[in-house]
C-alpha cells in the first residue's frame, strides 16, 4: 500500500512539474503542435481542465496544431489512460 501512495505522489508531482507545457501557452516559437504534444496534452488534460477553472490562460487543446497527428496523439492518451488506473486495481486469485 505504501508503495502504491509513493507511485501515485511522485507521479503527480513530475506531473506539476512539467505543466508548463499546457496547451495554448506562449512559447518563443510559433511552431504547429505535432504527434508528441498531442500524446502530452491528452496525458495532461484532466490537470489541466480542474486548472483552467483558476486560470482562464490554460487550455486542454492546442488550436495551433498540425491537424491529424495532434488529434491522433491528443485522443490516443484521452483514451488509454496511460495505465493510471491499473494501478489501483486488484487482481483476481484463482483457485
Amino acid at each position: 500500500m505504501f508503495r502504491k501512495i509513493v507511485i501515485v505522489v511522485l507521479l503527480a508531482s513530475v506531473l506539476l512539474m512539467l505543466s508548463g507545457c499546457f496547451a495554448g501557452s506562449k512559447d518563443e516559437d510559433d511552431r504547429p503542435a505535432g504527434l508528441f504534444l498531442g500524446i502530452w496534452h491528452g496525458w495532461i488534460a484532466p490537470l489541466g481542465l480542474v486548472l483552467e477553472i483558476f486560470n482562464s490562460e490554460i487550455q486542454i487543446y492546442e488550436s495551433n496544431n498540425r491537424g491529424f497527428l495532434y488529434d491522433l496523439g491528443f485522443y490516443m492518451a484521452i483514451i488509454s489512460g496511460f495505465g493510471g488506473l491499473s494501478l489501483f486495481r486488484r487482481s483476481r486469485k484463482r483457485d
